[in-house]
């Protein structure tokens, strides 16, 4: 694998799920495959499971891990082309990136939307910089659209917990007081279409996906209909996409918040949100703490996916 930024990269899911928990059992059996081989983490933005279980993955498989954190001890760094830098950005992301290549073998960058401008959000400017210009293999941490590391991650805790073949998956939208980017659902859509899972997405109008993510996937603007039935719930919250409210908080209504009433409705269902989760705004204290959570776990996973990942990166090498 050169590179990971969607789901079409891991190939098939049924064997990368089968690597994954293979790596779980013994998370030490690679650790020569990443020796003497240097990773290098360029954050844009802040992180805490994406920077612990990345470095924990690394560390492994043998690896050295560098991170730098662009808006802190570096650089400011500009990222468009043809501007003129008369302004407080010191270095361009052209000169940056081949240099950052010199100093390392694999490349993960975390660059979250800017929720100003769909169009440039959606080319993923940053990350497709990387891969051109850095020389080096690139994985998203997190990108303007996708996180394939948390889906990836999503996906295999769906495995570990399922208790029915074919699980009902809803995706539900929950409120939140700032604008958050569509990276997180879209990704988690774009890998939950991929399976033989009954998918459902479940928002208020206005708060469409873009189509290529949604897929197949069924479209319930009733959460409570939506819910009825399902085996894992997914809440997350996430901005307006469609024009010309993009990046826009449309609505706060604490209605769409996961709580007990609205898990009754299930299949006993687990619970599952990425984090960090919003208490009280996004689901309810004894949803997330009750014993059918599985957040934990699923944040645990994330050591996982990332080291499958970078274990079939450095096979690539």
């Amino acid at each position: 694998m050169k590179n990971f930024t969607t789901v079409n990269d891991i190939g098939d899911l049924h064997s990368a799920v089968k690597e994954a928990l293979e790596i779980k059992a013994d998370r030490f059996a690679y650790t020569d495959l990443g020796r003497n081989k240097t990773l290098l983490m360029v954050f844009f933005n802040s992180s805490l499971r994406t920077r612990l279980s990345t470095q924990k993955a690394a560390m492994n498989l043998g690896m050295n891990v560098i991170v730098l954190d662009v808006n802190q001890g570096a650089w400011k760094l500009e990222t468009e082309r043809g501007v003129i830098m008369d302004g407080d950005k010191a270095e361009h992301l052209l000169e940056a990136i081949p240099v950052m290549g010199c100093y390392c073998d694999v490349i993960g960058v975390r660059s979250f939307a800017g929720l100003k401008n769909r169009d440039e959000d959606y080319e993923e400017r940053v990350i497709n910089q990387f891969i051109k210009y850095s020389g080096r293999p690139v994985f998203s941490m997190e990108a303007a659209t996708r996180h394939p590391l948390q889906s990836f991650a999503d996906l295999i805790t769906i495995e570990e917990f399922k208790e029915v073949e074919r699980p009902k998956i809803v995706m539900t939208w929950a409120p939140h007081p700032k604008a958050l980017p569509q990276a997180v659902p879209n990704s988690f859509a774009e890998w939950m279409n991929a399976t033989d899972y009954d998918f459902v997405i479940t928002h208020p109008h206005g708060y469409e996906l873009d189509p290529k993510f949604v897929g197949n996937a069924r479209v319930e603007y009733d959460q409570r209909k939506a819910l009825e039935g399902a085996d894992f719930v997914y809440a997350k919250n996430w901005s307006a996409y469609q024009a010309p409210d993009y990046g826009k908080v449309l609505s706060t209504d604490r209605n769409w918040t996961v709580d007990t009433e609205k898990m009754a409705l299930t299949n006993h269902a687990f619970f599952m949100h990425c984090l960090p989760v919003r208490r009280n705004m996004i689901v309810t204290d004894d949803v997330i703490e009750s014993p059918r959570s599985i957040v934990i776990p699923e944040a645990a996973n994330r050591e996982i996916s990332a080291q499958t990942v970078l274990k079939r990166i450095l096979e690539s090498l």
